[in-house]
């Protein structure tokens, strides 16, 4: 089972979704992502790719993007795992496309 850490940023945009919004993000992440996670393989719906143009520091894990709605998108990354052999995401934007703007910190 994939572990998980958020940042300051996604709980801020986390707090900013409605409730309906909240249930579906949730809901695609345990039935969807969490699944796709473990196995490896992301099923194309959920539309994981790259964050265009960000660059990182040598070494450092992509950023990814998915989709969870029609305008809903979340950035994350992989981190260090927690548990031998298990994935560790770390949850860095959640919203819809406006997460992508750069905006202050």
């Amino acid at each position: 089972m994939p572990t998980f850490e958020t940042t300051a940023r996604f709980d801020r945009d986390f707090r900013k979704l409605t409730p309906a919004e909240k249930e579906r993000f949730k809901d695609t992440i345990r039935n969807k992502f969490v699944p796709d996670v473990a196995s490896g393989q992301f099923r194309p719906g959920l539309r994981v790719k790259p964050v265009q143009g960000v660059r990182l520091p040598d070494g450092e894990r992509p950023i990814m993007e998915m989709t969870w709605a029609p305008d809903g998108r979340a950035t994350w990354q992989f981190g260090d795992g927690q548990h031998t052999g298990e994935p560790h995401v770390i949850w860095r934007r959640v919203g819809g496309h406006e997460i992508f703007d750069p905006g202050p910190a």
